[in-house]
């Protein structure tokens, strides 16, 4: 999944950088946004990674049991993410693709400051959040029993 989604938003920048879709100044606040991203240190990347991956897997858990207002938990999580500039793999590998098709960015500092960093942050923040669900539910059927 992580690998689909990384070429996708690999596709989607090239798209964005070799068709002539946006005016110049959109060009620019992309390049703007994504220099922002880069920016950060790798701990940054890492720490924020685990903030990002707490919250989407937050919202993939739970969202199962919310049929009503689904798209609502989804706009509020990446809308969280975003407003907290923490970074995620998958929206940041469009912006640092972005960067590489740009002549922006090189490939070991696209590795090394953020795909590694990110995608270790997220995994932390993934797992630590669906170890206490887990643990929590275990501990609630255990008083019950």
């Amino acid at each position: 999944m992580l690998a689909g989604n990384t070429i996708g938003g690999v596709i989607a920048a090239a798209v964005f950088v070799w068709m002539p879709l946006f005016s110049p100044e959109t060009d620019e606040a992309f390049l703007k946004i994504s220099q922002h991203l880069m920016e950060k240190t790798p701990t940054q990347m890492f720490t924020g990674g685990i903030v990002s991956g707490w919250m989407i897997a937050t919202m993939v858990w739970a969202i199962h049991g919310l049929e009503a207002s689904k798209l609502s938990l989804i706009f509020l999580a990446t809308y969280l993410v975003a407003i907290g500039d923490f970074p995620h793999v998958v929206v940041g590998s469009i912006e640092v693709a972005y960067l590489l098709f740009m002549n922006a960015t090189t490939i070991p500092e696209a590795l090394f400051t953020f795909l590694i960093p990110v995608t270790l942050g997220n995994i932390v923040g993934g797992t630590a959040i669906f170890a206490l669900v887990s643990h929590l539910e275990v501990r609630a059927d255990e008083e019950v029993t």
